[in-house]
């Protein structure tokens, strides 16, 4: 890892050389998004929950039957042949079977919607618990399908990551409590991965392969210049968390810009960073209301009383979104930025997250494009997760609360483990949305992986963690956990040729 203290160190307070240093331009951006997750204007929101578990059933279990029964055709225990059942409820007592079905975990720890109604708690808060996972035995793991339930009890379930609302195939028998004693379990595993430019024709094949346009302003320059031996990068943030009253993390957020933009680096270091085509950033752009009202506690000075009732305006900060909105202003003429929302963003909590509105950012939305476009504008906003091919890569990527939400169901906390288990489900939101709110879809279930990306990764984690997974059919994937930027002062870059990270921190 790269500390961007060590490069000032050693390149600045130089004798100049007296050379002209080389123009330099920014490596063009090969950009194609995707809309996967886009919401019509019609949103409705009086169907039930429960289709997106039977839309999702009805996609991922032909694939794990498939893969259950080339593993289990034809396996004898105890002098009995175990077949398949159609459906949970045709399981019987002593008989070897195995059936496929949707993970249900109860856990006495979770939010229970029922309770909150019963207790006429109708309009109730996003869960604040720490973790679902009590450890004393009284969480249970069941199977479901549209026809019923069963619990699932066995040692095995004990090496496998089980969250509510994966798919999973279990082969075993039922005891005479009316239990499945499992014996073996399978997934679907990676889906089908497309090929390098699938979506798009390779730059070397045709020259009008569509990039990210520069915007039209004569008064901005680009700066870099790729080298023939060098690859691009794209470079990946999270949890920037823009505030208003934290003016010592102010300076590591102008750091990072100039980092970014390449101001403060000598000449070959300009030239590297040039290749940087674009800044990916994963969620959690503005501190949290939580923590801006802590910092403003922290400052010394006379304390404002709180309004017990109606809105109080002057506690709205405008600051954090202003200053947000300039740090973008001052990126875009020289970088493309692909922006995902977060959990503390202007947009719907909500499982899919829609795009900020360009009109949070009246100075940089100039960048974003115009409302019908077909080309994407050097300002994306996009929805979380987000989906898209970028340098004729499949990537994936979210803001976090997935895989925030999917830690809260297991014991420790592996959350690259939980990353690849999210591939080898082929479902990049299982727990929603029993414990992390989601649109009620009807006809889609568009969290399932229809296709198995080259780079999956996910925002505002705790700290940084990449791992290459492999698939049966020769599927790679290399998983990111991008650190959030205010309590790490990371940067990710992963190299486009080789999808090869490196990191670079910002200290002061």
């Amino acid at each position: 890892m790269v500390k961007l203290e060590d490069v000032l160190d050693s390149s600045m307070l130089k004798k100049p050389t007296g050379d002209q240093p080389e123009a330099l331009e920014r490596s063009d951006s090969n950009y194609h998004p995707l809309h996967t997750f886009t919401l019509g204007k019609d949103l409705q929101y009086k169907q039930q929950f429960a289709d997106i578990y039977f839309l999702r059933l009805t996609k991922i279990k032909p694939s794990v039957e498939e893969i259950a029964s080339a593993e289990w055709e034809g396996t004898v225990i105890g002098g009995e042949t175990a077949k398949k059942v159609e459906r949970v409820l045709d399981v019987r007592q002593g008989e070897l079977c195995w059936v496929a079905g949707t993970v249900y975990v109860d856990m006495p720890l979770k939010p229970n919607i029922l309770e909150d109604v019963s207790k006429d708690r109708w309009i109730s808060a996003p869960s604040t618990v720490q973790q679902y996972f009590s450890g004393d035995g009284r969480d249970a793991v069941m199977l479901e399908d549209d026809s019923g339930r069963i619990r699932l009890v066995g040692d095995v379930l004990k090496s496998h990551i089980l969250v509510t609302g994966c798919i999973i195939a279990v082969m075993g028998t039922e005891n005479i409590n009316g239990e499945f004693d499992v014996i073996d379990v399978q997934i679907a595993d990676l889906a089908p991965q497309p090929g390098r430019w699938e979506l798009s024709i390779k730059p070397s094949q045709n020259d009008t392969t569509k990039k990210t346009p520069k915007p039209k302003d004569e008064d901005v320059e680009m700066s870099g210049s790729p080298s023939p031996s060098q690859g691009k990068k794209i470079a990946f943030v999270s949890g920037l968390e823009f505030s208003g009253t934290d003016t010592s993390y102010a300076l590591d957020l102008n750091l990072l810009l100039e980092f970014l933009l390449g101001d403060v680096l000598d000449p070959s270091a300009q030239s590297e960073l040039s290749h940087i085509s674009r800044l990916i950033i994963a969620g959690n752009s503005i501190a949290s209301e939580a923590k801006e009202h802590q910092l403003a506690e922290d400052q010394p000075g006379e304390k404002k009383s709180h309004k017990k009732y109606g809105y109080d305006s002057s506690s709205y900060n405008p600051l954090p979104s202003q200053l947000f909105d300039k740090f973008l202003a001052e990126l875009l003429p020289s970088m493309p930025v692909t922006l995902l929302p977060g959990a503390h963003d202007p947009a719907n909590a909500s499982y899919p997250q829609q795009p900020i509105h360009p009109a949070m950012f009246p100075k940089s939305r100039a960048y974003a494009a115009l409302p019908g476009a077909a080309e994407p504008g050097w300002l994306d906003t996009v929805t979380n997760p987000w989906e898209g091919e970028v340098e004729g890569w499949k990537m994936l990527g979210t803001g976090g609360q997935n895989l925030d939400d999917m830690c809260k169901y297991v014991p420790d906390n592996d959350r690259l483990g939980l990353m690849e288990a999210m591939c080898r489900w082929r479902c990049s939101a299982p727990t929603a949305p029993d414990t992390l709110w989601a649109y009620p879809f009807q006809n889609d279930e568009p969290f399932v992986m229809k296709e198995c990306p080259h780079l999956y990764f996910v925002g505002c984690q705790p700290e940084f963690g990449t791992r290459v997974i492999q698939g049966p059919d020769g599927q790679m994937v290399r998983l990111i956990a991008v650190p959030s930027f205010a309590a790490t002062r990371e940067v990710v870059l992963v190299d486009t040729e080789t999808l090869d990270i490196s990191r670079v921190k910002i200290a002061t």
